[in-house]
């Protein structure tokens, strides 16, 4: 399949956890692409270390200047900072897409830009870990995960059907949409699941006395809802700004179904909602395939 495909060199610009899991998921399945890195700091060199990619740039225009296919996978901001860059640079035909995690923004960013050959698609990979950085990137860290697209499934581009392959190929699936669309489901199954657990810690440590109770007799369970409270800042920060409404509206949805619950307590009608609670859980569970 590598010996059908244009992208022949490929820039990564941001080599942590998503940037080297998508460059490491390349070198696996596409192994006659050749990949460039780029960090502000010392990450590319451990990516290079760490067999991700094959060279790295010192910035920039050396990473994308002759690229098929720029892979952004910055935070928000930085992503938005340097498309103008991107797209002066890049080379006509080259397709540039990111991994945001929002993409409203960032695709009226792109559209005021990308105006010549070379063409952006927005993309998302609903798929990483608690732990950051390029020691946590993984090859298969994209398999079974829906992977957003922010264009329409039979886009007459071939650049675009050309990287849903490659997004196939890693083992991911396609999920075709518009940015505004994306921005309120994953202000639902993502950004929201992140801010309960944040507020489930904060409880938890306001709650917990000098005896080191209630923290010392929790199991399993309040680890995995915890999860993802070991997420760092850093990375949310770009995400709750550039979706803060489609966040709010999810805040406002959590505290109603709070509100109902805390009604339910002491009714049968609490049995409800764990069935339908199980339901979503099953769904959940189900293979991606399927």
């Amino acid at each position: 399949m590598a010996s059908t495909l244009p992208f022949r060199r490929v820039a990564v610009l941001g080599t942590g956890l998503i940037g080297g899991s998508f460059a490491l998921a390349l070198r696996e399945h596409f192994p006659e692409i050749s990949i460039v890195g780029y960090n502000r700091d010392r990450r590319a060199e451990r990516a290079r270390a760490r067999g991700a990619i094959h060279e790295v740039a010192a910035d920039i225009p050396g990473a994308v200047r002759g690229a098929d296919l720029v892979y952004i996978a910055l935070p928000i901001g930085a992503a938005i900072e340097i498309l103008p860059a991107i797209a002066e640079l890049a080379k006509p035909g080259a397709l540039v897409t990111d991994a945001c995690s929002t993409k409203a923004a960032l695709c009226r960013a792109a559209k005021e830009y990308f105006r010549g050959g070379t063409l952006f698609l927005g993309g998302h990979p609903m798929a990483g870990k608690e732990n950051s950085g390029i020691d946590n990137a993984d090859a298969s860290l994209f398999r079974g995960a829906p992977y957003a697209l922010i264009a329409q499934e039979n886009d007459p581009d071939e650049r675009v059907s050309d990287f849903a392959a490659v997004v196939r190929a890693i083992g991911a699936q396609p999920v075709w949409l518009d940015a505004d669309t994306h921005d309120w489901a994953v202000g639902i199954v993502s950004h929201l699941p992140q801010l309960v657990s944040v507020a489930l810690a904060r409880v938890v440590l306001d709650e917990t006395d000098e005896t080191g109770l209630p923290i010392s007799l929790a199991g399993h369970g309040l680890h995995s809802m915890l999860r993802l409270a070991g997420s760092p800042y850093n990375i949310w920060r770009d995400i709750f700004l550039t979706n803060k409404d489609n966040v709010s509206r999810a805040l406002d949805r959590l505290a109603q179904a709070v509100d109902h619950l805390r009604t339910r307590l002491a009714s049968k009608d609490l049995e409800q909602e764990f069935q339908a609670a199980n339901e979503i859980y099953k769904l959940l569970e189900k293979p991606r395939s399927e």
